[in-house]
């Protein structure tokens, strides 16, 4: 028997990682825009993307928001 294909390992199953669980309301047309956008990009799974999409937000906030020595109208000069 000629061995013609890579083997893979399998991984072990783990618990998630995830344990703390968020929850928020929407209303109707809400989820209604929410569901159309992810039809349109092909986006399978909505708990990925939500958790993605927010994450991304908060960190680009967090990172504008950084203290700096200079105020931007200063470096500007």
């Amino acid at each position: 028997m000629v061995n013609t294909g890579k083997k893979r390992k399998k991984v072990p199953v783990s618990n998630p990682p995830r344990r703390q669980r968020m929850v928020c309301l929407m209303s109707e047309e809400e989820v209604r825009i929410v569901d159309r956008y992810l039809e349109k990009y092909q986006i399978t799974n909505k708990a990925r993307w939500l958790r993605e999409t927010v994450l991304s937000f908060i960190h680009q906030n967090m990172e504008d928001d950084y203290p700096t020595l200079f105020k931007e109208h200063d470096m500007r000069r």
